[in-house]
């Protein structure tokens, strides 16, 4: 695994931007990270990586934000179980050819493609991230 020490939000959103053009259709990357790590700032640089103009929010009470159809923000916090996300539709989404962000994957871990990405957030203090990928 490679590592990035961010420095700021706006290091971890730059990042998340050049990372965002290594992806490829269809590819889900999983972020792993505490509360509050900068999930989704990370999010809001892959969107931006992408040329997604749209505001991406963190999908905690819609589990799951479609971008275009180009990306997926899935936020599955709330999930209580694995009947409860295929109730939701939320493994449909693996295979439309858009890139898949999963945030708290492991709740919803059978639905996963077996090959996935990851990219997990460290807090180091307030404003410092490592970020592992």
């Amino acid at each position: 695994m490679e590592k990035f020490i961010s420095k700021s939000r706006e290091e971890t959103e730059a990042f998340a931007e050049r990372y965002a053009k290594t992806l490829s259709a269809g590819d889900v990357v999983i972020l792993d990270g505490d509360m509050g790590a900068g999930k989704t700032v990370f999010a809001k640089g892959v969107a931006k990586g992408l040329s997604i103009e749209e505001e991406v929010t963190s999908p905690t009470y819609a589990y799951m934000n479609d971008y275009d159809g180009r990306l997926f923000h899935y936020d599955c916090y709330r999930i209580e179980s694995v009947g409860q996300a295929e109730s939701l539709g939320l493994g449909d989404y693996f295979d439309m050819g858009g890139i898949c962000l999963v945030e708290w994957a492991q709740n919803i871990a059978p639905l996963l493609p077996k090959k996935v990405k990851r990219v997990q957030i460290l807090k180091i203090d307030e404003d410092q991230r490592e970020i592992r990928y």
